[in-house]
């Protein structure tokens, strides 16, 4: 297995598996033994709820998926469906420990993204606690601009935002073009510009309070 330390071009060549847009890689239920490195193209994860199908996130280029099927006796735990063509590398459990042990960037890039899934996680379980929805979209955009090194430049669209809200995707279309309106963000192409992020910040602020004097119906007599 010393060839894995090799360059991506001859990993991809041993390990690469080539997708095209509206391929399923995986299906949520099914037995699995490979976990898969992005490498080209964008991914979504989908996870039933019940009878509807729910987007976890949209995979980019270095991210990993599918590593619960390295756990023996696992299935998977979502539905992966390409939004583009590209390739991923397919790991067993064994060349996938090897590969950390022997590659510095790639056990590198696993450790970042194991640290952002945990920051991802804490922003989730706070957006269930936010019951307005124009705050919940104004909250993630905040932390996506503070997160980013263009100023105010977000480069999201909306089936991410809304993956990152739990929100469906027309709602979060309506509530970002309210936001426009508002010329709290400005729009061109896939990217959303956040002029001026102080004023998004006391609009979430504001939204905040609006929140609390409407109050919560259970606790009202």
């Amino acid at each position: 297995m010393e060839d894995l330390i090799a360059p991506d071009a001859r990993l991809i060549e041993r390990f690469g598996r080539r997708f095209v847009a509206g391929e399923i890689l995986f299906r949520e239920g099914e037995p699995g033994s490979e976990a898969f490195l992005l490498h080209e193209g964008r991914i979504r994860l989908l996870k039933r709820v019940r009878t509807v199908e729910r987007s976890l996130v949209v995979l980019k280029p270095g991210d990993l998926f599918g590593e619960s099927a390295l756990v023996p006796g696992s299935t998977r735990s979502s539905t992966a469906v390409a939004l583009s063509e590209g390739v991923a590398l397919a790991l067993a459990e064994s060349t996938f420990r090897t590969l950390l042990q022997n590659n510095a960037a790639i056990a590198s890039r696993v450790l970042q993204q194991l640290v952002r899934r945990l920051r991802e996680l804490e922003d989730q379980i706070e957006f269930t606690m936010i019951r307005d929805t124009q705050s919940k979209v104004v909250s993630a955009l905040l932390k996506l601009a503070a997160g980013g090194a263009g100023g105010g430049a977000v480069v999201v669209t909306p089936l991410e935002l809304s993956s990152r809200v739990g929100l469906d995707v027309d709602t979060v279309k309506r509530t970002v073009q309210q936001l426009r309106d508002g010329e709290y963000v400005r729009i061109a192409d896939e990217k959303l510009e956040i002029p001026d992020v102080e004023a998004l910040r006391k609009l979430y602020g504001l939204l905040g309070v609006k929140d609390e004097l409407r109050g919560n119906p259970d606790d009202q007599a």
